[in-house]
């Protein structure tokens, strides 16, 4: 029977040759009753950096690979984020003689993840002791393997644990690192490199993670306006003075990746090839999979194992009702379209177990006025002058506190939409999405209530539906504790997460600041998420588990596919891809060492 050839990575002409030399076809192989279209040791199913990872570490056992990828462009969500890992004890933290230990990290997952929920089964099974303390190990070793091959990572200074009161916590940051800034021309494909990573919508600067709190509040300081000059310099130097194509967080991340992916003549890398189905043998193991192509279905054989990191099912309107709190929205997430549960479905049709289905990286969301497009609002609700209230006009949060509690508590509440309010003190100071410091808001973005202004608030709340009474009172008390800086209510601007996002330049507390300067603003926030964080349920080994403890021989999970190690909790940033990327490492050292 005639070889059948799976869609190679549809790039331009460079990098595809690097990843799938031409001539090399996919042959036809038969094991039992089950045929074969191609084999190889490991099946990655996800280009994520999860995925980008296990293939890095498979080729280092000496092991196989093949990573598809069901987009036409690499990367998924990673490609979006931050591109912020959180990994205690790091290598960069421990040259930076930041003192930390396993010990101590167990400690403070510990004690955010468990104390909260101690008779909570899901979180019992996702986060046991021994998957925490294969994370705390192997973590280090992840980001140790890919520095020695060449990956470039920045150390996020001063970012801070999201809980810094916890037993373990390191209040003044270190267990945080981001991918350094990269030239995105070394893969060889000059501008069209676009064309082969997945994008988000405007063209971005080469901006760290922890320059984006000073830069977005270039409104409040000659300080944060020399954070903006000195990004925009580096911008121009990198891209004018040097000829690079310089790129930062979820890019760098992804690109890097994919760089020691295409110098180290790895595996195919397949786009435009998707899970269908997972094929197992009478006993329960897994073979190999069933995907589809451009060209149609095919069968691939997995000689050692199946790896499932393809994200999570966040625009899976169907499994969000399903599983999720109401009312529940797939257009609120940020996650990277495509991201709608084929892995996990794939998994649970051979057996597999899950938890945490009803759980997300939750956090408020908005309608950025400029794009219209929703917007993970991480930073504007911690700003000074500007409260979140429910439709009664009552604040029910701290409204700086960690983006996944403040989800919980708008559900919790019922609170969809909440309102965000503010005044002119915040619109000229910090940016609201795109939306710059004192920038007029476009007419279009009013009109569709994107965001309301009004002269005073008894307008304000009379535009948006919320009780006037309750509105006026609620800021009447607020800016009472905002001009002594306690908050007596719920406590905002007590930690040092609080105060990270706020502004040094408000004083007595950087978190508040009175909202009763006209003209007032009011935006609609929806509980969005970066993906969601319920899936299979894995072991330490990274290995996919059934109900009763036993693993699917041969199927392994991380990332957003899994029931995530965190619970339902958000340790610090990172705490999404830090974990993906170190139990898909994880995954590949378990496979090695099987024996065949």
């Amino acid at each position: 029977m005639a070889a059948r050839q799976l869609r190679r990575l549809t790039l331009p002409t460079h990098l595809h040759h690097a990843i799938l030399p031409q001539g090399r076809h996919l042959s036809t192989t038969q094991t039992n009753s089950h045929q074969f279209d191609h084999e190889t040791d490991v099946l990655i199913v996800g280009s994520g950096a999860a995925g980008l990872t296990a293939a890095l570490r498979a080729h280092s056992h000496g092991l196989s690979s093949l990573v598809i990828e069901k987009d036409a462009q690499i990367g998924g969500t990673s490609a979006y984020s931050g591109g912020g890992l959180w990994i205690p004890n790091n290598p960069l933290a421990v040259e930076a003689g930041i003192a930390d230990t396993p010990e101590q990290a167990m400690t403070y997952l510990t004690s955010v993840i468990d104390s909260d929920t101690p008779d909570d089964p899901d979180v019992r099974r996702a986060s046991s002791p021994a998957r925490k303390r294969a994370f705390l190990t192997h973590g280090p070793r992840m980001v140790s393997f890919l520095r020695d091959r060449g990956f470039a990572w920045s150390l996020s200074p001063g970012c801070p644990d999201y809980y810094p009161h916890a037993y373990g916590a390191l209040p003044t940051g270190g267990r945080t690192i981001e991918p350094d800034v990269f030239d995105a021309r070394r893969l060889g494909l000059g501008e069209k490199w676009t064309e082969a990573i997945r994008q988000r919508p405007g063209r971005s600067l080469p901006l760290f993670t922890y320059e984006a709190s000073s830069a977005t509040r270039m409104g409040a300081s000659w300080r944060d306006v020399g954070t903006v000059l000195r990004v925009l310099l580096r911008s121009i130097y990198l891209s004018r003075v040097r000829g690079q194509i310089p790129v930062t967080m979820g890019k760098s991340l992804v690109t890097q990746l994919l760089w020691l992916h295409t110098q180290l003549g790895q595996g195919p890398l397949l786009t435009e090839t998707a899970l269908r189905q997972l094929i197992a043998c009478p006993e329960g193991a897994i073979l190999g999979a069933r995907v589809a192509t451009p060209d149609g279905k095919r069968s691939i054989r997995a000689r050692r194992g199946v790896l499932l990191c393809a994200g999570g099912f966040a625009h899976n309107q169907g499994l969000r009702e399903r599983y999720g709190p109401a009312p529940a929205n797939a257009e609120w997430t940020s996650a990277a379209r495509g991201d709608d549960g084929d892995g996990i479905v794939a998994g649970v049709r051979v057996g597999a177990a899950t938890a945490l289905m009803d759980e997300a990286w939750w956090g408020p969301t908005l309608r950025d006025p400029i794009r219209g497009m929703y917007y993970f609002a991480l930073q504007e609700r911690a700003r000074p002058f500007g409260v979140i209230v429910d439709s009664s006009g009552k604040r029910f949060m701290n409204e700086a506190e960690p983006y996944t509690d403040a989800g919980h508590h708008q559900y919790a509440r019922k609170a969809v939409p909440a309102w965000f309010v503010f005044d002119w003190n915040h619109r000229k100071r910090y940016a609201v999405g795109s939306l710059m410091p004192r920038q007029q808001p476009p007419a279009q973005a009013l009109e569709a209530g994107y965001i309301h202004r009004a002269e005073t608030i008894a307008e304000l709340a009379r535009q948006i539906g919320v009780n006037e009474d309750g509105l006026q009172g609620t800021l009447a008390r607020f800016n009472e504790m905002a001009d002594c800086g306690v908050d007596s209510d719920f406590a905002r601007g007590e930690s040092a997460f609080d105060t990270y996002f706020g502004d040094p330049t408000v004083r007595p507390n950087p978190s508040l600041g009175a909202v009763r300067t006209p003209p007032f603003y009011a935006i609609p926030l929806v509980p969005g998420d970066l993906g969601t964080k319920g899936g299979l349920l894995t072991d330490e080994h990274a290995r996919v588990i059934r109900e009763d403890g036993a693993p699917v021989r041969g199927l392994y999970a991380a990332g957003n596919t899994t029931a995530s190690v965190m619970g339902r909790t958000y340790p610090g940033a990172g705490a999404t891809l830090g974990p993906a990327m170190t139990f898909a490492f994880i995954a590949m050292d378990h496979i090695s060492s099987e024996h065949v």
